[in-house]
């Protein structure tokens, strides 16, 4: 199960990719399993030399009862040091941003690509839409030609 930021790539230039483990509790990882997360939204912050991701939605377990966990909690990722601290030093330049890319397991683990980003001004975002309808019409003239 793959949970994607759809909109990563068009509000964002991905600049890096840094894939990263993340703290979750058992109901947590269960409803990741059910597809129920939610990270369009989300972003990450260095705080204590810790990274934690902000506004990561994960919805509550169906089967859980009291040992539910709570769905909006800053969550802990778990990198190196030196990761931390080369992270730390990109996002202090002017514009960069740390946005969770992908969500999904990796031998019953839990993982999250990061990117590391800066943001698209609009005409950025107007240049990306007429790639895509380019490309969406290439596609379809080759399809009805063969």
């Amino acid at each position: 199960m793959e949970i994607l930021n759809r909109t990563a790539s068009f509000n964002y230039f991905i600049e890096e990719k840094i894939e990263c483990g993340i703290v979750l509790v058992g109901t947590e990882v269960k409803s990741i399993r059910n597809g129920k997360a939610n990270i369009k939204d989300c972003y990450g912050i260095v705080r204590n030399n810790e990274i934690f991701l902000i506004n990561m939605h994960i919805s509550h377990y169906d089967k859980g009862n009291i040992f539910n966990h709570d769905e909006n909690k800053p969550r802990k990722l778990l990198l190196h040091k030196n990761e931390i601290k080369k992270i730390k030093n990109k996002l202090d330049l002017d514009g960069y941003s740390l946005i969770p890319i992908k969500l999904y397991f990796k031998n019953n683990r839990v993982k999250v690509l990061l990117g590391i980003c800066k943001g698209k001004k609009l005409y950025d975002k107007r240049e990306t839409i007429k790639k895509r309808d380019q490309e969406r019409e290439l596609r379809q003239n080759i399809k009805y030609r063969y």
